[in-house]
């Protein structure tokens, strides 16, 4: 998580606390709708097999994939006061990918490729404290990932000799969260959120230089979120 995020987030959920020690409690209940919108960062916990040329490793070529930060919105609804489901919609985030190490042929380490990424999720959620100012909460579910606009660099382009047919294969895995609502009255909250979602992506692309190139990568980011959320 990047430090300005840090410096951005701690001071609201210490004043959010101490705000919401004095008001009303507006307990969850059954077939209550939570909305929340939040900025987030994503930050991937990286890691890439070697690339591949023609089937063929090429030695020290991992790449990684660099973070982002964007907008969300979750809309969760409430099954029982504690048990919920929550729907995840991030705002489209693109992301760069960088060589590590090697070159690959006449590329020099450093970026290579960019992709947008629309990662949905739904997950199944327990409310520990329904009926508290304070109410923290947990939940598992599955991710679906899409990967779309696809771009090559203009270095990955000259050094390989061409790059056509640029693909990252969508994903689906796993998700898990923990997070806090903290209750401001008139049915508004403060929420802080993290996640951590699983997921992997083949990249592929056919050039003049390596033939057909493909790479392995597990992005398996974690994303720290804050925001504001109103019940209906």
């Amino acid at each position: 998580m990047s430090n300005t995020f840090v410096k951005l987030a701690l001071p609201v959920l210490v004043a959010s606390a101490f705000s919401a020690a004095s008001l009303p409690v507006a307990a969850l209940d059954a077939g209550d709708w939570l909305v929340r919108g939040r900025i987030i960062n994503i930050a991937p916990d990286d890691d890439s097999e070697n690339v591949t040329s023609n089937g063929v490793t090429v030695p020290a070529t991992t790449v990684s994939v660099d973070s982002a930060v964007t907008l969300d919105i979750d809309i969760t609804y409430m099954f029982t006061p504690n048990i919920g489901v929550e729907l995840l919609l991030d705002v489209p985030t693109k992301h760069d990918v960088s060589s590590e190490g090697a070159t690959l042929a006449s590329l020099a380490p450093g970026e290579i490729l960019s992709t947008r990424v629309l990662p949905p999720s739904l997950l199944l959620q327990y409310h520990f404290l329904p009926n508290e100012k304070i109410r923290p909460y947990v939940g598992a579910g599955v991710n679906f990932t899409y990967f779309f606009d696809e771009e090559a660099t203009a270095s990955l382009d000259n050094g390989l000799g061409g790059v056509t047919d640029l693909d990252l294969d969508s994903s689906f895995g796993w998700a898990a969260q923990a997070g806090v609502d903290f209750d401001m009255g008139n049915d508004w909250f403060i929420n802080a959120d993290v996640k951590y979602i699983d997921i992997n992506t083949t990249a592929s692309f056919n050039s003049g230089a390596l033939g057909h190139v493909e790479a392995d990568v597990d992005i398996n980011p974690w994303v720290f979120g804050l925001g504001v959320g109103k019940r209906f």
